[in-house]
């Protein structure tokens, strides 16, 4: 089964929701990463959260996800775009935690004081920035919280990821389920009541289960119709351009540096460990433009 995400909505538009398997879009995480255990897991969650995320986008429109916590990876970052093209970063990769109470500590790594930054670029003049503290630093609840204080939408999100005997990728995926203004309390709590005897998203890709199939499991009380599918994997857009446009914001001082002690410069995108090498007569020319 191949990483990808679906689009339902009940037929009366009370209740959205998106379902994404995530697998192998997070085991080139953590393989371009090399994340310890706990960090895999984290960074998962962030890039699952993320893809379905991308499922409110359209056109060229983009959307990133920022998680900044007081714990040891400090900073986690995702983005994707309408497309299903997804990236993931972190500025630690390894927690160094042990589990807890046989779970990954993924609320110990991220640490419990820190902020959830959402920045939506929707093709408009200046990109939308939202920000949250978070509330449990498990991302799910977090990204849950919000949805329902920063955009009024009730939301549930449930975001997981498994790993094999290796400290490989063996599930991952998760849901957003929304619903939609003036929505009955009573089916408000019909949902609720349902969704809290479901099995994890990763035990039921474990089973086999399509997003279409985990989908129908969700909404089995209530008529729906899928509004799109789309194919979610890792793609990085850096470039060389964009190394040497990095390498002219440091400045003249710095570029003769660069070409007089180090005859040259690299630069590694931190999303794709791409290596990007720079030649003394290149940095030359970018000297001579300032």
């Amino acid at each position: 089964m191949t990483d990808h995400m679906i689009r339902v909505l009940t037929l009366d538009g009370a209740i959205r929701v998106s379902v994404a398997a995530t697998t192998f879009l997070v085991e080139e995480v953590r393989r371009r990463q090399q994340t310890d255990p706990t960090a895999t897991v984290a960074v998962g969650r962030l890039a699952t959260a993320t893809a379905l995320m991308g499922s409110l986008l359209k056109g060229v429109q983009r959307i990133g996800l920022t998680v900044e916590g007081n714990g040891p990876l400090q900073r986690i970052q995702a983005e994707t775009d309408a497309l299903g093209h997804v990236r993931a970063t972190l500025k630690v990769a390894h927690a160094g935690l042990p589990p807890r109470d046989g779970r990954f500590d993924v609320a110990g790594a991220i640490g419990h004081a820190g902020f959830l930054h959402v920045i939506k670029d929707l093709d408009l003049k200046e990109p939308y920035r939202g920000m949250v503290q978070l509330v449990s630093s498990e991302i799910a609840e977090d990204l849950a919280y919000y949805f329902t204080t920063s955009e009024q939408t009730p939301s549930s999100v449930a975001l997981g990821v498994e790993l094999g005997q290796q400290a490989e990728v063996v599930a991952a995926g998760g849901f957003l389920l929304q619903l939609m203004p003036d929505t009955d309390e009573t089916v408000v709590e019909r949902l609720s009541e349902h969704l809290a005897k479901l099995p994890p998203t990763t035990r039921m890709l474990r089973q086999g289960l399509s997003p279409e199939a985990i989908a129908e499991r969700l909404l089995e009380s209530y008529p729906y119709r899928i509004l799109g599918s789309t194919e979610l994997k890792f793609t990085c857009n850096c470039s060389q351009r964009q190394a040497l446009n990095l390498l002219r914001t440091l400045g003249a001082d710095e570029l003769d540096r660069l070409i007089e002690e180090d005859g040259g410069a690299s630069v590694t995108c931190e999303y794709c460990k791409e290596v990007y090498t720079v030649t003394a007569d290149v940095l030359g020319q970018l000297r001579a433009s300032l």
